[in-house]
């Protein structure tokens, strides 16, 4: 039951990662016996019954892990496929437009554990950065919600060994480079995807750089 769940701690690496406004906003309406605690590493994390690893680029030892009753990881792909890096940007750019996000336990190998739930998300061909944000966002708190919920009645199943794992590659603003000789409709999902802050979509013409920003406008 949910109100068993005391003490969680939410591991997000980035102070200014996109997730950490929407689990801020989800921690300030959770119930006032849980004690919930948002951190930027492993070293602040002290133990309790949950530990969320979202969005954690650090190597968690067991032995932190082992604090804690259960340690999540939500990771946006159907696991064992898209096991590493930004999966769900990934999976756009190879043109899919459902995305499976799953909630697994921490596990020494990343991306192993055992599964908790898997949910998928639509994610239309018009959305853009910010509406596949608050898609992936929704996720996490859907999947963190359940685990709550579900804390003492949980039957995790194994990843399928009959599925060969795929793995995601660390994007990089390389990824975030257009063609001018190439039609926008070819390039929109690498468009969509692209970060206009961090990560902005850009190309090289005349010697010069030139960055691309698009923003749908809505009946």
């Amino acid at each position: 039951m949910s109100s068993e769940v005391k003490k969680i701690t939410i591991i997000i690496s980035s102070d200014d990662h996109p997730v950490n406004s929407a689990i801020s906003d989800w921690a300030n309406r959770q119930p006032k016996h849980q004690v919930i605690d948002i951190v930027r590493s492993a070293e602040e994390a002290f133990g309790g019954d949950l530990v969320f690893l979202i969005s954690c680029t650090d190597l968690v030892s067991m032995e932190v892990l082992q604090k804690y009753s259960h340690a999540l990881v939500i990771h946006a792909s159907d696991l064992p496929l898209g096991r590493g890096w930004s999966p769900h940007i990934w999976d756009i750019l190879n043109g899919k437009e459902n995305v499976v996000v799953s909630l697994l336990e921490a596990a020494e190998k990343v991306d192993s554990g055992d599964i908790w739930k898997k949910n998928s998300y639509k994610i239309p061909r018009y959305f853009l950065y910010d509406d596949i944000i608050k898609v992936i966002n929704q996720a996490h708190l859907d999947l963190m919600d359940f685990a709550i919920a579900n804390f003492n009645n949980i039957e995790p199943k194994q990843q399928s060994e009959e599925i060969e794992p795929t793995y995601c590659a660390k994007r990089s603003p390389k990824d975030s480079e257009i063609s001018p000789f190439k039609s926008i409709e070819e390039q929109f999902d690498r468009l969509r995807v692209c970060d206009k802050n961090k990560f902005p979509s850009y190309f090289y013409l005349y010697g010069k750089k030139f960055k691309i920003f698009i923003e749908r406008e809505d009946d």
